[in-house]
């Protein structure tokens, strides 16, 4: 289900118009100004055909959460992040079949419309976000993502140890990458339901992350380079899954 949603400042405004266009419903400006920048975003919005309005500062300070707007606040038709109490409804309906992405903290919009992409191909039911230092949907991962984000639920939880410990209640595998874990990935058996939880570019899971994973396991890396870019990564272990599921 896609959802109105609004951004300020002039990155998200040219990432929408050049990522998604046709997912603009608005645009407002602050009628004071009056410099080149504006005047280029203008001159685009004139070739798409939307319509720019003027208002001033107290409107857009109301249109958007955010102060740091820059004058500036555009309106987008994009797809939804769900909550955790839909991801549970979720998880009733495929509770022996369950196939999750757990990304925890990751910022990289293009690793999450990536991730999007792979999520949708494998068949999973879901991607599972933190709601702090998480990238939600925007207009770039919905470029990326090039259509998975209209069919992938993406779930924001507020605190995802306690949502990774709920989903072992539920009888679903929790299992972490690390690249220091002993546990070869080709030698873990996932055909049941899972979980595959993979952290943020550069740090990897955070600590209370770890504890609840029930395995961490590592993928078995043969040359100089010591570990995959994340959405490669999350690619691997997502169709190790398909593949042992298959197999089964």
């Amino acid at each position: 289900m896609n959802r109105r949603r609004r951004l300020g400042g002039f990155h998200a405004v040219q990432a929408a118009l050049e990522h998604a266009p046709e997912q603009v419903t608005g645009i407002w400006v602050n009628r004071l100004r009056r410099d080149k920048r504006l005047a280029n975003v203008a001159a685009r919005l004139k070739e798409l055909g939307i319509v720019l309005d003027s208002v001033d500062t107290k409107d857009l300070d109301k249109l958007c959460d955010s102060r740091n707007h820059q004058g500036i606040v555009i309106e987008l038709d994009l797809p939804g992040e769900l909550t955790e109490r839909e991801l549970g409804q979720a998880i009733a309906k495929h509770s022996k079949t369950t196939l999750l992405l757990v990304l925890d903290c990751v910022q990289d919009p293009h690793n999450l419309g990536a991730c999007l992409r792979t999520a949708d191909a494998v068949g999973a039911h879901g991607i599972v976000i933190t709601k702090d230092k998480s990238v939600g949907i925007t207009p770039t991962v919905y470029k990326i993502a090039s259509g998975a984000a209209e069919s992938v639920p993406v779930y924001r939880v507020t605190n995802m140890s306690r949502a990774l410990k709920w989903l072992k209640k539920k009888g679903i595998w929790i299992i972490g990458a690390a690249g220091e874990a002993s546990l070869d990935l080709y030698a873990t058996d996932m055909t049941g339901p899972v979980a595959i939880v993979i952290g943020a570019e550069a740090t990897g899971l955070r600590r209370l992350t770890r504890e609840q994973c029930d395995l961490l396991v590592r993928l078995p890396m043969q040359g100089q380079i010591q570990s995959l870019n994340l959405s490669v990564a999350a690619g691997v272990l997502l169709y190790e899954v398909v593949r042992q599921r298959g197999s089964r």
